[in-house]
């Protein structure tokens, strides 16, 4: 048997049922537990701070979705223990359309709003006016340097989250022609 290589890079959401699963803070706040290493259905309930019965109704959507699966069982006392991992490194989640809500930076502003106040924190904002060209090479630097450290990330260490958006907003001449259709 070949070795295995661990889970593939992205998993594409695609469906209603996949797109339903990872809009939920919840499901976001296991999948998150388990972006590093395996757990059973105690131990992410123990880590998101749900009952074992919620935490395995959402592990359960989250496996039919596909986005989650079972990587190794055990027997405990008879009963058998299930460890579930994420089915890819990380998701790719469909452009939102015009308008659509980002779930992504909604997950992420809860995960921030959620946050130990008195923990260390960097956030900010700039403003930039860029060519296509620099948008293009920052966007590409960004993503270069979240791959990189995602390589670095050690499963021992507290988590770490890395949130970014570069985007061009909404001119106010943009804005009136989407209010006015």
């Amino acid at each position: 048997m070949p070795p295995d290589d661990g889970p593939p890079e992205t998993f594409r959401v695609t469906t209603d049922e996949q797109l339903r699963a990872v809009s939920s803070l919840t499901r976001h706040r296991i999948m998150a537990v388990l972006r590093f290493e395996p757990a059973t259905i105690t131990q992410i309930a123990d880590r998101v701070g749900l009952a074992k019965g919620s935490s395995s109704y959402h592990v359960r959507l989250l496996e039919r979705a596909g986005l989650v699966k079972v990587v190794r069982t055990r027997k405990v006392r008879g009963v058998t223990e299930r460890y579930y991992a994420m089915a890819a490194r990380s998701i790719v989640l469909p452009d939102p359309g015009e308008g659509g809500p980002d779930v992504l930076m909604r997950h992420a502003v809860a995960d921030l709003e959620a946050a130990p106040a008195d923990g260390e924190r960097h956030v900010g904002m700039a403003h930039l006016r860029l060519t296509e060209e620099q948008f293009a090479e920052l966007g590409a630097r960004l993503q270069a340097l979240a791959d990189e450290y995602r390589e670095l990330s050690d499963p021992s260490l507290p988590d770490a989250s890395l949130v970014f958006a570069l985007f061009h907003p909404a001119t106010r001449h943009q804005q009136a022609k989407g209010d006015a259709k």
